[in-house]
């Protein structure tokens, strides 16, 4: 294990890391959603336009809904697309829905992964597909909407109930595409309270089941008959598809690596799986990203207490002995915790990392910037490699990253002042 510590030069003090004032309204907007009572941004993504896609969960006066806004590039509403820059709406009428992922295809179209409720207990991977205005794409799943539902129930999560839908870090929801055109998501199945699974499922570009995939249309995420719970997927670029999370409790972080048809990669850490925690303290995965030189780059968090981590390894799995001992690397910021959620790739070797400090109104954005060797780089954020920006008078929390081509860095979040609002920021890169 290694505690990171960096002290400020100003030999080496640049603008990497603060807010980008040119940016809307001094570097931070509000992602406006017509008719909606609350928002809270999940993922945000740059499309071949430069222009921000925001996923988010959407709170209206009948329930909760899917949204998706897109922003021009300097942060104001294209009113062109949806309604007044948004659409929001579910996956099957009269059942809450919340917005996870977004993925661009190559012809300009969007499609969104978020999560289906039949209840207040229950959930369903679901998806749509928007053209560029909006509109949603008739020929995909049933009128543009595709609910994903396994034999056996499989694909049924569970939730809290007193939790919110879309509560960010406590519903997982990922997607990637192959460059075929098929569609890889997570999904998590509780068979009872304390026995849960991961599942990795693949669909045809229509949105069926594509039944060559394992056999079946999905894998069943399990080692060593733990627990297991899926937050992240990776599709490396040799095709090979990366799953990370958490098994066990007290939790251990997880990794497994499956072939393109879903057969386990064995050669991948110890047959096929990697799991570690932290001098015996838990740890949970929460994103991994692939590095220029193929290495993997995982974030996530430590618990009791909670610390921001992060772990490199080599392509094979095994942790990189040039990277904090081959330990995972821990990061205090504030007096409760931090703890980051989502990590991005730079061209340049480099890694970002976002996330949260935790605890009320002390609940801050936190953004990092790590070079190759997963050191913090000092270049970024006043030389100590890290930026922590309050926006409101309470919580405040980042979910998601993008880059923009100009190295900027497109931060999406939410901030609690009365009700959640969708929040998007920018950094200088």
């Amino acid at each position: 294990m290694s505690s990171q510590v960096a002290f400020a030069s100003p030999a080496i003090l640049s603008q990497a890391g603060h807010l980008d004032l040119s940016f809307a309204a001094k570097g931070t907007t509000q992602v406006y959603f017509a008719g909606s009572l609350s928002s809270i941004t999940h993922d945000v993504v740059i499309d071949s336009h430069g222009r921000i896609l925001v996923a988010a969960k959407v709170g209206t006066a009948d329930g909760s809904r899917f949204g998706l806004a897109r922003l021009l590039a300097d942060g104001s509403a294209d009113l062109s697309f949806g309604d007044r820059g948004s659409v929001i709406g579910q996956f099957e009428y009269g059942f809450d829905a919340m917005a996870g992922k977004i993925a661009v295809l190559p012809d300009g179209n969007i499609l969104l992964a978020g999560l289906h409720y039949l209840n207040g207990h229950r959930t369903l991977p679901a998806l749509a597909l928007f053209d560029h205005h909006g509109h949603l794409v008739q020929a995909f799943g049933e009128n543009g909407l595709c609910v994903v539902r396994l034999p056996g129930n499989l694909s049924e999560g569970m939730r809290d109930a007193w939790l919110p839908p879309g509560a960010p870090g406590v519903e997982a929801c990922d997607l990637r595409l192959q460059e075929d055109g098929r569609i890889l998501l997570l999904a998590n199945h509780h068979f009872e309270l304390a026995d849960h699974v991961g599942l990795l499922i693949r669909l045809n570009h229509d949105g069926t089941l594509d039944s060559s995939f394992n056999g079946r249309g999905f894998v069943i995420v399990r080692h060593l008959l733990m627990n297991t719970w899926l937050s992240s997927l990776l599709l490396q670029q040799d095709g090979r598809i990366l799953v990370g999370g958490a098994i066990n409790f007290p939790e251990e972080g997880l990794l497994a690596r499956y072939h393109a048809d879903g057969q386990l990669d064995t050669t991948f850490a110890v047959d096929g799986f990697m799991s570690f925690n932290c001098a015996g303290r838990s740890t949970q995965i929460t994103h991994i990203v692939q590095q220029q030189n193929d290495d993997l780059f995982c974030v996530g968090s430590s618990r009791e207490p909670l610390h921001c981590l992060t772990l490199k390894l080599r392509s094979n799995g095994r942790p990189d002995s040039h990277c904090h001992g081959d330990q995972p690397g821990l990061l205090k910021i504030g007096q409760a915790g931090c703890q980051w959620t989502a990590a991005l790739a730079l061209p340049d070797g480099r890694t970002l990392a976002a996330g949260a400090t935790i605890g009320g109104c002390e609940a801050d954005f936190i953004l990092a910037r790590h070079l190759p060797d997963g050191q913090l780089d000092q270049q970024f954020g006043d030389g100590i490699g890290w930026v922590r920006t309050r926006l409101g008078r309470s919580l405040d929390a980042a979910t998601s990253l993008a880059a923009q081509v100009d190295g900027a860095i497109v931060v999406g979040g939410y901030s609690l002042d009365g009700n959640h609002r969708a929040i998007v920021a920018r950094y200088l890169g």
